[in-house]
C-alpha cells in the first residue's frame, strides 16, 4: 500500500481518508485499487459497525485525474480500466452490511461523485459543490450522474444540472436530497464519527437487512453504470474529447506558469 488511501479503525467504527491532497484527492487506478482494498479488509474485521469515508485537503476529490488521462497515449484503456474500477468500488460499498457516512469538505467533481451518491448519510460543509464537468470537456457524465443522481434529486433537476454544466451548492444539496446535514468546516469530521458511534448501538443484523432493501435495486445499478462507461469510452475517442481535453491542458499550464511568476 502506498497511503493513497489511510486506514483507520477505532472500536466499531473504521475510518478511510482519500490521501492525495495536493492532487485534490484525483481518482487514479491506483487510489481506486487502493480504496478497494482497505474497503474488503475493513470488512474483515470483526466489531465493525459503521464506516466514514472522508478526504484530506481543501477538496473531497476532483475525480478523473485528468491530467493523467490527457496525457495517455491509449486514453481509452485507461478510461475503460478507471472507471470498471470506481463501479467496482462503488458496487463493493453499496454491499457493506453496515452503513456509510461520506464526510465532504470540498468541492465533488467529475467521477468523485460515484463515492457520494452510494453512501447512506453524507454531510457537507458551506464549501462544498458538487459539478460534473462532462459537456465542457466533450465527455459524457460518469460516476453516477446520470445512474444515481436523478434517484436522489428527480430527473428535472438533474437534467438541468448536467445540460448547463452548474456546480450543486452545499444548501441545494441538503434541500434536493443528495446529503442529508450541512455542517460547520470544523465539526464535520466529529459530526460524521458521532452518527457512525450512534449507529454502532443499533442491532448489526437488522442494520444490516435494513441497507440490504434500501439497495434492493443494485443489480439495475451496476447495469445501468456499465452503459454509463460504455458511453463515456465512446465519447472519450471523440473529436469532442480531444479539444475539451487539450484545452483543460493548456489552463493546467497557464494556471501553473502563472503561479510560478507570482
Amino acid at each position: 500500500m502506498s497511503n493513497l488511501v489511510t486506514i483507520l479503525t477505532n472500536g466499531p467504527v473504521v475510518t478511510l481518508t482519500l490521501n492525495r491532497p495536493m492532487q485534490h484527492n484525483g481518482l487514479t487506478p491506483e487510489l481506486l485499487t487502493e480504496l478497494e482494498a482497505h474497503i474488503i479488509a475493513a470488512r474483515q474485521y470483526h466489531e465493525l459497525r459503521a464506516i466514514v469515508l472522508q478526504a484530506s485537503g481543501t477538496y473531497f476529490s476532483c475525480g478523473t485525474d485528468l491530467v493523467a488521462l490527457a496525457r495517455q497515449t491509449d486514453r481509452l484503456a485507461y478510461a475503460d480500466h478507471g472507471l470498471r474500477l470506481l463501479h467496482q468500488v462503488m458496487l463493493t460499498l453499496i454491499d457493506l452490511p453496515v452503513p456509510l457516512i461520506v464526510a465532504v469538505q470540498g468541492p465533488v467533481n467529475g467521477s468523485a461523485l460515484g463515492l457520494v451518491v452510494v453512501a447512506d448519510i453524507v454531510l457537507v460543509t458551506p464549501n462544498t459543490h458538487f459539478t460534473a464537468y462532462a459537456t465542457t470537456l466533450g465527455l459524457s457524465p460518469e460516476g453516477g450522474w446520470t445512474t444515481l443522481l436523478p434517484r436522489l434529486i428527480g430527473q428535472r433537476r438533474a437534467g438541468e444540472v448536467l445540460l448547463l454544466e452548474r456546480p450543486i451548492t452545499a444548501e441545494e444539496a441538503v434541500a434536493w436530497g443528495l446529503a442529508n446535514r450541512l455542517v460547520a468546516p470544523g465539526h464535520l469530521f466529529d459530526e460524521a464519527q458521532a452518527l457512525a458511534y450512534q449507529i454502532a448501538t443499533q442491532m448489526p443484523d437488522s442494520i444490516a437487512c435494513t441497507r440490504r432493501l434500501l439497495w434492493v435495486e443494485r443489480e439495475q445499478i451496476a447495469a445501468a453504470l456499465n452503459h454509463e462507461r460504455e458511453v463515456y469510452c465512446k465519447r472519450i475517442q471523440s473529436i469532442e474529447a480531444d479539444l475539451g481535453l487539450k484545452a483543460f491542458l493548456n489552463r493546467q499550464r497557464t494556471t501553473m506558469t502563472t503561479e510560478e511568476t507570482v
